[in-house]
């Protein structure tokens, strides 16, 4: 396998010039060069760059860090808003972390943006008269590894930086029909996307391999025909080139129960918390509630979160809703019951803080995606009590 794997390198270094100008060829055509798409990629005046202009790098900076686990048509209307609201280094770098979650809001990975307002406030105490263009700048910021550091550096200042994010892993182990996952030979990879690089024009093959990911090279149903690289490719002489990137045996996600209560008191407010800043939700605001145990009937579940997160006695109504949600190393079922406050004053022994609000402006506050549907019953429920109580 070691030796395969250094003739492969040797003969795609050989056939790098080649490959690089078929590619580029290729995408002159068909690569996705419209700046309804990718805004950040165009001039001011509408023009893909010439390799001795640069574009705005804070914009190429906040949409790769949105691309790192999002589809480009989601990414669009997020950069779109946020760019509005922080178009400027500064304006970011002031930013309130509320503002700026509840701008994330759905965009899911909630880290990252977190990780962004502490770059850009990193990146302001740092920057003189221009934006670094060394990657070792960029990946000492947090959230940025060597592919958004370069794929940030090759679109925005057209720098010789390879990268290697989920497309790019999987045309390349296509190209060379690699029997063990990416994640597990990066150096191999990271290798093999170095020596295809364009040296002179990094920015537009950069963004060609990602094109060609993305839209021929796609993971179910690949359109080989269309491939400008089917002559090389080793999956596509294979017969099966779906069967890459290979793939470890995927583990099952572990699912669990969670007692939600929604809570109101006799104001009719609700009670919300603020998550630790810490893990994938941190800093999202969310219905308090937590894990079923065992043969526990899920009203004790609720009853008995409610004392030991928030230190409040509630009586547990009925079932608003139920529904299910995915994460990328979980499943749970949520099971949202209306609640009644009964007693004690909301502390947040397991929050940043807690908040009666207005279910009016539940709007105001970020919240996980799961909880939108929650809020959706809830204002749903109370419109057809009032409706009720008019009649």
């Amino acid at each position: 396998m070691g030796q395969r794997s250094s003739a492969e390198h040797r003969d795609l270094s050989a056939l790098g010039p080649e490959l690089s100008q078929s590619l580029l060829a290729w995408w002159e055509v068909r690569g996705r060069k419209d700046p309804a798409l990718k805004p950040w990629m165009f001039t001011k005046d509408g023009r893909w760059p010439e390799p001795h202009e640069h574009l705005n790098v804070l914009e190429c900076w906040i949409a790769e860090v949105m691309l790192q686990q999002t589809q480009l048509q989601v990414v669009l209307p997020y950069w779109q808003r946020w760019m509005e609201a922080f178009p400027k280094l500064a304006a970011l770098a002031a930013a309130e972390e509320h503002d700026v979650l509840l701008l994330w809001q759905g965009l899911g990975y909630y880290a990252r943006a977190r990780r962004l307002l502490a770059g850009a406030r990193q990146m302001q105490t740092q920057i003189q008269a221009a934006w670094p263009q060394d990657q070792a700048s960029w990946l000492a910021l947090p959230g940025i590894g060597r592919s958004t550091a370069g794929s940030i550096l090759s679109s925005a200042f057209n720098q010789p930086f390879a990268i290697l994010d989920g497309n790019v892993k999987r045309v390349l182990a296509r190209l060379i029909a690699r029997e063990r996952p990416p994640a597990r030979e990066l150096k191999l990879f990271w290798a093999l996307s170095e020596a295809l690089l364009d040296p002179e024009r990094p920015r537009d093959f950069n963004q060609a391999l990602m094109d060609l990911g993305a839209t021929v090279c796609t993971p179910r149903h690949p359109r080989c025909e269309q491939c400008p690289w089917q002559v090389h490719c080793a999956a596509y002489a294979a017969g099966d080139p779906a069967a890459y990137p290979v793939t470890d045996a995927p583990r099952e996600l572990p699912f669990q129960v969670i007692g939600v209560g929604v809570v109101r008191n006799d104001a009719g407010q609700v009670l919300i918390d603020q998550r630790l800043n810490e893990g994938l939700l941190g800093g999202l605001w969310e219905f308090p509630g937590g894990k079923q145990e065992p043969g526990e009937p899920i009203e004790a579940t609720i009853t008995r979160e409610l004392q030991e997160e928030l230190a409040i006695e509630a009586q547990v109504g009925e079932e608003l809703i139920t529904l299910e949600h995915a994460y990328s190393h979980k499943r749970l079922r949520f099971v949202v019951h209306l609640c009644r406050w009964i007693s004690g004053e909301p502390q947040p022994l397991a929050s940043q803080q807690v908040r009666w609000v207005e279910p009016t402006e539940l709007g105001d506050y970020p919240f996980p995606a799961a909880n939108a549907r929650i809020i959706a019953a809830l204002l749903e429920r109370l419109q057809a009590e009032g409706s009720a109580a008019a009649a």
